[in-house]
């Protein structure tokens, strides 16, 4: 049976046309610092005429493929998670094949998964639990994670952007997966669908999705902190942590993710929560989830609370998908033996997963060959 199941190897790219957030500002006459200052973003990639969600998966995995020397007749399974939809039947996956059927391999399981921003994380489970099932047959597992997420001209826009991410899955990983605990929330919210299938542009309700996002951390953060304790017998808190990483649709909203988990500590009297936090918060304590979410004295609380805590967390949120904040991660902290973080991702359309992991990092991670002496290792907890 395969063991330490996870990433070997990860390509990303990026489509070579952006904006600076500044400049579209400027553009959309909105109020200078709107987006770079409100949202907390800088620029946003795009794809111009000749490229799409195919060309980018392509790009990635032919470059992993050739970086890694891997044989595409080791690939046995092809996720790939995508929101964008050029065919309202034939997969992203059948316009790859042509990749592998040139050197005879047709054997590959997997198709696409597709639910809003999730997609691509649902695909990474697929294939770790493939490799990990019965039905493995020895092969590699292959994920890509793709999308061009454009919106209409509104306050939804600048929150856009495009990229592809290959990732190689089989056994033995510098980042394996280990499943104990893991914490879900599903729900039924027209906060960001689809409607018009002749249309790429989403129907949006900012401040729902907004309200949907915080919703579905507490949810999944108390059900984690439950979980947790009853395997291990004590309380999980923030402190339990040393770095967080988020799914970003902007990232204003992941630093107030962070003060939501502040927050919870906070009510269910956690040690993470020292005297004058206490006293800072008390006078909320009567609040109902929704009230927290809107009161804007809570926030200035919460910006004061969190500042420094920030910085000591490390919050990492420079890129949209919570799979690049994963590679970001690991880029700026490679020189770290073992830190322990957790993992939250969260799609629109109100589906919510969140993740506690230990992550041993080391400098020669993400090579596809490691003896015992160099493998990195991430544990990632589920339930």
């Amino acid at each position: 049976m395969a063991k330490n199941v996870g990433i070997l190897a990860m390509e990303v790219y990026f489509p070579p046309t952006c904006i600076q957030q500044e400049v579209l500002e400027a553009h959309d006459g909105a109020s200078k610092g709107k987006y770079t200052i409100g949202l907390g973003q800088d620029c946003m990639a795009f794809c111009d005429e000749v490229e799409d969600v195919i060309s980018m998966s392509m790009t990635a995995v032919t470059s992993l493929l050739e970086k890694y020397g891997v044989d595409p007749k080791q690939i046995g399974r092809l996720e790939v998670g995508s929101e964008t939809v050029l065919d309202k039947s034939k997969s992203i996956k059948t316009f790859l094949m042509p990749i592998f059927e040139k050197c005879g391999n047709t054997d590959i399981e997997g198709v696409d998964s597709t639910n809003a921003c999730y997609g691509g994380t649902a695909a990474l489970f697929n294939c770790i639990n493939w490799v990990e099932s019965n039905s493995w047959d020895g092969r590699y597992g292959l994920v890509v994670c793709t999308d061009s997420a454009v919106y209409a001209e509104g306050p939804a826009r600048p929150t856009g952007g495009a990229a592809a991410i290959a990732m190689l899955v089989g056994p033995d990983a510098p980042i394996a997966f280990e499943s104990k605990l893991r914490a879900s929330h599903m729900s039924h919210v027209y906060d960001f669908y689809k409607p018009d299938l002749a249309s790429e542009y989403p129907v949006v309700d900012g401040k729902l999705s907004q309200t949907c996002y915080l919703m579905a951390l507490d949810s999944c953060y108390k059900s984690l902190c439950d979980k947790y304790e009853k395997m291990e017998g004590k309380q999980f808190s923030i402190n339990d942590a040393d770095y967080f990483v988020f799914h970003s649709p902007y990232n204003k909203l992941v630093q107030k993710s962070f003060s939501r988990l502040l927050f919870n500590d906070f009510t269910r009297a956690a040690s993470s929560i020292d005297e004058a936090a206490k006293e800072k918060l008390s006078p909320f304590s009567s609040l109902s989830n929704d009230e927290s979410y809107q009161s804007r004295d809570l926030e200035k609380v919460f910006n004061h609370l969190t500042y420094f805590e920030l910085k000591r967390f490390r919050i990492v949120m420079n890129f949209r998908s919570i799979i690049i904040n994963i590679i970001n991660f690991i880029d700026r902290h490679h020189n770290k033996w073992r830190s322990r973080f957790t993992m939250r991702k969260y799609s629109r359309r109100h589906l919510s997963r969140n993740k506690w992991a230990i992550c041993t990092l080391l400098r020669s991670m993400l090579h596809l060959h490691h003896s015992s002496t160099t493998k990195t290792q991430l544990w990632l907890v589920r339930g």
